[in-house]
Order: structure tokens, then C-alpha cells, then sequence
């Protein structure tokens, strides 16, 4: 089968600049089912056996502190189509942005935004988004920055699914890592977006706590204004997490290679690898958006979370592919939160 273009660059620097109200809360966990909205089949089987043997005295035993499980976000914990949602809350930013200083409607990009026009935001080159994004992004310190995203949180609605972005969130995955952590594992996030964006938001959404999230991140000035000390964030590259960054910064912030790790694309090929090469005990697990009825459809082709190249490693070393058609009983919380 012929490949597609890559677009992994498109997305690194997408990445890299975006990074220079309820919320959907994690259910209890069931000791009858702690997986109810998993079907039965391989997927379920193989988590449920996986985390049964690293808990149980004996040859794959692991302690607690060695129980460390990484996921992706984007596509992987909540979706990520039609359009990266920290795209959106870029878009919306820049938007906003626009009405107060209308000299900056002469840029494409904050034309596009402004429009709305889901064409023009399609004619975007990489060097337009790239603008978009830190201009959105910088400027703040971060307690800015973090209040603009609760804020955007608070009252941004999915063009598509009319629900709140953060309502978005797959509720298998929110049974899955509660039930890790009922079982003694850390859980992380370890994704290619924003690390200040997705701490707006990962603590309520996924019990996941702020040092507990890794992302891209743009580089930081501290500065004293009217004698507070605050961080200003700049529009300059701190660290893409991405492909190869992934397990990099597994190592930079966690120290202990997982033995659990979740993906959805080809950006998360390299943190199952690295999770594959744990000597003891390890399991790899891809999600696979082949459900167009209650989500989206897409692998290999999309632009967005591309999965072609992760998926044939997955094929070849016998990963865990989770179908979100077969395997997922239910992919959203019933209540938009």
C-alpha cells in the first residue's frame, strides 16, 4: 500500500508554536467492571491480563513506583478532529485578537481567523499557522496564559458535535486510567500539544495532575512586574514532544521507562518503542478511529493524527490496536459536562 505524504513536520511545527465550566470528570472505579464501556474481545482481555500479572506476586510482578503508564492526548484520550482543538482556541485567540487591532487583518492568517472561513483556514501554509499560533501563544505569563484557556474552556462549543470541547474526552480511557491507578500506576500525559494548554484543563478532565503532564513548550522569561515575580512566555522553541521527543522527555521528566503506553499516530511510534524495550513486563496499545457513526474515520491519509507508519510497527510487533468501532461500547461521557 502506497504511503501518504509525511505531514509530521506540518504538525511539529504546529506543535512548537502552539506551545511557545465543568469539565468531564473521571468515573469510579468498579471492582465488578472497572471497563464497562470496553467491549469484550482481544483489546480488553490483553489490558485486563497485562495489569492482573504486573499486580500479582510473581515471575511479572512489577512494585508500584515501576508502574508507570504514558498517553498520548490528541486522539488518544479525547479527539482531535476536525482540527486540533488548541488549534481552535489559537483560532479563536487570534480572532478576538483581530477585533481590538484591526491592522492585523492585513496577515492571511488572522484574516482566515477572523473570517472563520474553513477554506481560507485550508489555504493556510505552515508559515501562516506557525504566526498564528505564537502570536495567540505569547506575550503572556503563564497565569495568563492558563485563565485564557479555562476561560476558552468555560464556553467553547465543537462546531460539529455541539457539545464543550472538554466534554470530548473518550470515556473508555477515563475507566482505563482510573483503573491504573486503583491499581497502582502513575498515570502521564505525554503529548505533542502545549504543556500550559492541556494543564488548563487534564486535572479535571482525567485526574491527572499538572507535574504529572508533558507536552511541547515554548520557552519562558521570568520578569518582576509591579514588583510580582511571573514567567513570560516567548516566541521561541523550548521542546517539541513529539515522535523522538516523546521519549526524551520520558526520560527528562519521569525518569523510569513505562511499561505502559498508549498512542493514536505515528507521533507516538517512538514512546511505544521505547516502552516495548523495557526488559521486564510492557504493553503497547494503539487507538484506531475507524468509528464514523459515533466519532471520526481516518488513519493513514489524514492530516491530523496520522497512523500509518505506527500502525504497521504495530502489525509487525504485535501491539495492541484498540478499534473504536469494535472495542468501545460507548466512546463519549453520556452528559456533555
Amino acid at each position: 500500500m502506497s504511503r501518504p505524504p509525511d505531514h509530521g513536520r506540518r504538525r511539529i511545527l504546529l506543535l512548537t508554536a502552539l506551545a511557545a465550566g465543568a469539565l468531564a470528570a473521571a468515573p469510579a472505579w468498579s471492582a465488578s467492571d472497572p471497563l464497562p464501556s470496553w467491549n469484550d474481545g482481544p483489546a480488553k482481555t490483553a489490558i485486563e491480563a497485562f495489569v492482573h500479572a504486573v499486580t500479582t506476586p510473581g515471575p511479572r510482578f512489577v512494585p508500584p513506583p515501576a508502574r508507570v503508564a504514558v498517553f498520548d492526548n490528541d486522539g488518544t484520550l479525547w479527539a482531535e478532529q476536525p482540527l486540533y482543538f488548541e488549534l481552535a482556541f489559537a483560532l479563536d485567540r487570534a480572532k478576538a485578537m483581530a477585533a481590538k487591532d484591526p491592522a492585523l487583518l492585513t496577515k492571511p492568517a488572522f484574516r482566515a481567523a477572523a473570517s472563520g472561513d474553513p477554506k481560507a483556514l485550508a489555504a493556510l501554509g505552515q508559515k501562516d499557522v506557525v504566526e498564528l499560533a505564537v502570536a495567540s501563544h505569547s506575550g503572556m505569563n503563564t497565569d495568563q496564559f492558563v485563565a485564557a484557556a479555562k476561560a476558552w474552556f468555560a464556553s467553547a462549543v465543537h462546531p460539529q458535535r455541539h457539545r464543550p470541547y472538554a466534554s470530548l474526552v473518550y470515556q473508555p480511557q477515563l475507566e482505563l486510567l482510573a483503573y491504573l491507578r486503583a491499581n497502582g500506576f502513575s498515570t502521564w500525559i505525554v503529548s505533542g500539544g502545549g504543556v500550559d494548554f492541556m494543564r488548563a484543563f487534564a486535572e479535571a478532565a482525567y485526574g491527572v495532575p499538572p507535574e504529572r503532564i508533558i507536552g511541547s513548550s515554548g520557552q519562558t522569561r521570568f520578569e518582576l512586574r509591579n514588583g510580582t515575580p511571573v514567567l513570560v512566555k516567548l516566541p521561541a522553541i523550548g521542546s517539541v514532544d513529539d515522535g523522538p521527543g516523546k521519549p526524551q522527555n520520558i526520560e527528562l521528566h519521569i525518569g523510569r521507562r513505562p511499561i505502559l503506553a498508549f498512542g493514536n499516530s505515528d507521533g507516538d511510534q517512538q514512546m511505544l518503542e521505547w516502552t516495548a524495550a523495557q526488559p521486564g513486563p510492557n504493553l503497547e496499545l494503539l487507538v484506531h478511529h475507524d468509528d464514523a457513526a459515533r466519532e471520526w474515520a481516518y488513519d493513514r491519509q489524514s492530516k491530523i493524527g496520522t497512523l500509518d507508519k505506527a500502525w504497521d510497527e504495530a502489525v509487525a510487533r504485535r501491539w495492541t490496536v484498540v478499534s473504536m468501532k469494535r472495542d468501545w461500547r460507548q466512546v463519549f461521557p453520556t452528559q456533555a459536562k
